[in-house]
Order: C-alpha cells, then structure tokens, then sequence
C-alpha cells in the first residue's frame, strides 16, 4: 500500500525524482537545522546560567538576612522594624514575596502580609528544616522558589547546627523570560535572513552542480539524434566521466553488433543464395540440352539434391541459433548422465568417422550426472565432435575425455587433424566465420556449428576455450557446473 501511494506521489509531482530536488533539500537541511539547533542550545544554555546566577545572588542575601534574624531573635518577636524593612526590601527588590517560619513551621512573618500565623509543610520546607539549601525553578510561571535554613551557628552551610527556622522565597524570574523572549526573537529574524540567503546559496549550487549532468543529456542526446559520432567528454566530475565512459563503451559495443548484425544478414543472403545459384544454373543447363543422356540427367539432379540439403541445413542452423537466442525460459533441465549422453552421440558420428579412417575414443575418469538441457547440449558437443572429425587428417584420431570436481563437469575434445591459426581464435566462434573457406566448403560446413555450440554451453552458464597448434591439431575444452544455476 504505502509502495503504491508512494508511486503514485511521485507520478504526479514528478520534481520529486529530481536529483536537483534532492540536492536542494538537503543542503537546506544541513544549512537551517544546525541554526536552530544552535539558537535552541544558546536559549537554554544562557536560560541555566541566568538561573543559576539569580539563585546564587538570592541565597546570598538570604543567608544575610537569616543571620541577622538570630541577632535580633526575630523568631520569637517578630516585631523588629529593622529585619521587616530588611525583608521588605528584599521583596520589593526581587518582585517576589517573603515568608519566614519558626520551627513549629508556623509563619511569622509574610511580605504579602496574608498567611501570618499559619502552618506551612511542604516538602521544600521539610528539607530545608533538615539543614538544605532548597531550590526550584519554575519556568511556566516565571518564578523560582527557595528555602534557606535559618542556623543558631556561626556558619550557615555548616550541617552540624540546629535549624530553629526556615526562610521560604518566591523570586520573580520575569527578567529571565523576557530577556529570553527578545534573544529568540532575534536570533529568529536572523534564521530567517540566513534561511533566505541559504535558499538563494542552494538553488545556485544545486544549479552549478548538476551542470555537468545536464552536458552529459545533452552530449547523449546529440548521439541518439545522430548529429555526432564522436565519443562523449565531460569530464568536470569523477561520476560524469564514469558515465560517459560507459556510455562510449556501450556505443562502441552497439557498433560492433549493429556491424556484426549487417555482416550476418550479408552472410546470411550469400549462404542462401549460393545453392539456388548453383540449383539455378544446373536446371538452366538441363533445360538447354532436351536430348541429354539419361546419365548427365540423373549427375545433374544428384548435384541439386546436395545443393538443397546443403541449403536445409544453413536454414536448421539458422533455426537452432534463432531459437538459443531466445529466453533461458525454454531450457529443459534435467538431471542427465553425462557418460551416457556422451558415448550415444560417438556411436552416431563413429559412422562418419570410420569412412575418413579416423578413430574415435572416449575416456571417461568418473560417473558424471548434472543438471542440463539434454539437447541443447548434445546438440554442442555433436557439432564439436563432428568438427573434429571433419577437420581431421586421414588415419587421424579424436579423443573426448569427461571428468568432474565437485562443482563443475569438463569435457576435452582433442584431435590430431589440420588445427586452426592462432589469429583466428577469437573469431571461431562468430556466425558463418570460417578458418579454411575452401575446405569448410568441400565438407558442406553452413558456419554456424561453433556459434551454435558457444550459446548453448553459455545457457548453461559453461564456457569453451580452444587451444590448437597449426598443422598438428586442436583441443577445445567445455566446463559446465554441475547444477544449473537459475
């Protein structure tokens, strides 16, 4: 649900998929946030220290008037004028209210002049009467509240003095806020002037910064419309130059298939238009001589029976090649023993084999089971095989030779026959290359048998690699894992 609500978003404000968005926002992030994070640290920080200064100051004053309340013994007879101004004052001075209490916890003293005579216990007054120094801060209200102990000792902080008293003070913290509420509105008139001259930073670097981008559609662009062939070079960043570089990779690649493709159409239509050709010419030659003799006749028309098979055969291959072409979805694995596959498709060529005088072995070190498409893959080791036959020297010989490890199968087709030109390697295995066109030729090779053989091991996520020695033979060697990987 929330995959499609988010497709669906991104659909309709499609500046959402921007990288130029994404730049935009997160430099904004970076640039803003840290500003108010700071001015809220700041706040709170200055709003600490302001109240921890302010009850510094006031338990210094009270601690004063808490000595002075034992000189004159006010906690018996509240009536000294002195010790009421004093009090008065101090009220007055930090816009609060003043309660002193006797130690039956009753007041004797209110500035506000309302709870005389009553009794007070609360928590902050119970410690206090334990010998603490008692404050809190109220910051809803703007109001910090302490108590002090009064001592009959010389040393108020001492804990070893009796507590006879306990002055209790509500101090405004008005001050504070307001200086509070100014700063913040300060430093918001100077977020919001950051926050514009950032927006304005941003939308200048997020343009600058994905300038090169832009060359890049640009120069891509320039390519797919055909105004230029030259390579694509941007390189103002380490990224653009990555892309372009696989992008030229990727021209130089469909080049090279776009030309192997012409070049397999070309071949194509002159493999194909070769047998009519030849079809064409031996029944123009019939139709000219009306009275040819029964022999010339009956040679004419085994000569265009070759010519068709010939032709039946480029249009298999090409069918097969067509077909390995297509999805890995049409592969039939199956579980097939490898030994058995191996020595069905010798005992079908061993036929063609004998009639060049060329022997056949097959050397197996283990019983080998795996998991391929049974004729796909017999399909490329026949084409193998009969190519080594083919190719071979008379009295010649081919070897195939199965062996596995615990992951992978290999198969080793060696032959003593004419062996191919290092050069022409990496060609082989291309559609309709061949190495010696006049022999391939005389034995009715179509091209196609390696290319073919190559796909089908590939299916199977195998790999072939040839070695061979002109003049002596030549050794392709097949692996294929054991189990087909999906």
């Amino acid at each position: 649900m929330f995959l499609k609500l988010k497709s669906a978003i991104l659909k309709k404000f499609p500046m959402l998929r921007s990288l130029k968005t994404y730049i935009f926002i997160i430099m904004l992030f970076i640039g803003i946030v840290p500003s108010m994070i700071l001015r809220v640290g700041i706040m709170e920080t200055y709003e600490d220290r302001a109240v921890a200064v302010r009850k510094s100051d006031v338990q210094t004053q009270f601690r004063i008037i808490a000595n002075h309340l034992l000189l004159y013994n006010y906690l018996q007879d509240p009536s000294s004028e002195i010790i009421n101004a004093e009090l008065e004052q101090m009220s007055n001075l930090y816009d609060g209210r003043v309660l002193v209490i006797n130690g039956n916890f009753r007041i004797v003293k209110d500035t506000y002049g309302i709870s005389e005579g009553k009794t007070v216990i609360t928590e902050e007054v119970i410690r206090s009467f334990k010998g603490e120094n008692v404050s809190k801060y109220d910051p809803e209200n703007s109001y910090i509240e302490i108590a002090i102990p009064i001592m009959d000792t010389i040393e108020q902080d001492s804990s070893s003095g009796k507590v006879t008293g306990v002055i209790l003070a509500s101090v405004s913290a008005e001050s504070i806020t307001q200086t509070i509420d100014i700063l913040n509105r300060q430093a918001l008139i100077l977020e919001i002037v950051m926050a514009i001259l950032i927006f304005g930073i941003v939308i200048l670097l997020s343009h600058l910064l994905l300038k090169p981008f832009q060359k890049v559609t640009q120069a891509i662009n320039e390519v797919k419309d055909g105004f230029t062939d030259e390579p694509v070079s941007v390189p103002d960043y380490l990224e653009t130059e990555h892309i372009v570089e696989a992008f030229n990779q990727l021209i130089s690649r469909m080049k090279v298939i776009d030309d192997s493709r012409q070049e397999f159409v070309s071949n194509v239509s002159h493999e194909l238009k070769t047998p009519m050709t030849s079809i064409k010419i031996l029944a123009d030659s019939l139709m000219q001589q009306p009275d040819a003799p029964k022999e010339l006749y009956q040679e004419f028309m085994q000569d265009i029976t070759q010519e068709i098979e010939r032709e039946n055969k480029i249009i298999t291959d090409l069918l097969s090649l067509v077909k390995m072409d297509k999805t890995e979805a049409q592969m039939n694995i199956a579980s097939v023993d490898m030994n058995e596959l191996l020595e069905n498709i010798l005992k079908r060529l061993r036929p063609i084999a004998r009639k060049r005088d060329v022997e056949v072995v097959f050397e197996s070190i283990r019983p080998v089971s795996a998991e391929v498409d049974d004729v796909k893959i017999s399909q490329a080791f026949t084409n193998l095989v009969e190519n080594a036959i083919k190719y071979n020297k008379e009295h010649g010989w081919v070897k195939v030779l199965l062996d596995a490890d615990h992951q992978f199968f290999t198969v080793e087709i060696s032959d003593s026959g004419i062996g191919i030109p290092e050069e022409d390697y990496e060609h082989i295995f291309e559609r309709f290359y061949r190495v010696d066109k006049s022999h391939s030729r005389e034995i009715g090779g179509t091209g196609l048998g390696l290319a073919i053989t190559r796909k089908a091991i590939l299916l199977h996520r195998g790999s072939i690699k040839v070695s061979s020695v002109e003049g002596e033979g030549t050794c392709f060697t097949v692996k294929i894992p054991l189990t087909y990987i999906r």
